[in-house]
């Protein structure tokens, strides 16, 4: 039979994290992290056009993405 009374029973309660994306989360992390130490040498090990080409593929997490500005005609130009 259905609950209808619009309460909640069994499970976790509201706001209790998820054991298992806990721990899956932490050991991504750490992963991660020694990847990220590993970075410099693993570049000096690529060719150069392989190491340009992760370059540009790594700037948008680093900088900002920059929009073009289209200027109308009634605006001033400087």
């Amino acid at each position: 039979m259905a609950n209808t009374t619009g309460k909640k029973f069994g499970g976790r309660e509201k706001g209790t994290p998820n054991k298992l994306t806990k721990e899956l989360r932490s050991a991504l992390k750490n992963v991660l992290y020694d990847e990220i130490e590993q970075i410099p040498h693993r570049l000096d090990e690529l060719e150069a056009k392989d190491r340009l080409e992760l370059l540009v593929k790594l700037m948008p997490y680093v900088f900002p993405k920059v929009n073009s500005i289209a200027s109308a005609s009634d605006e001033p130009f400087f």
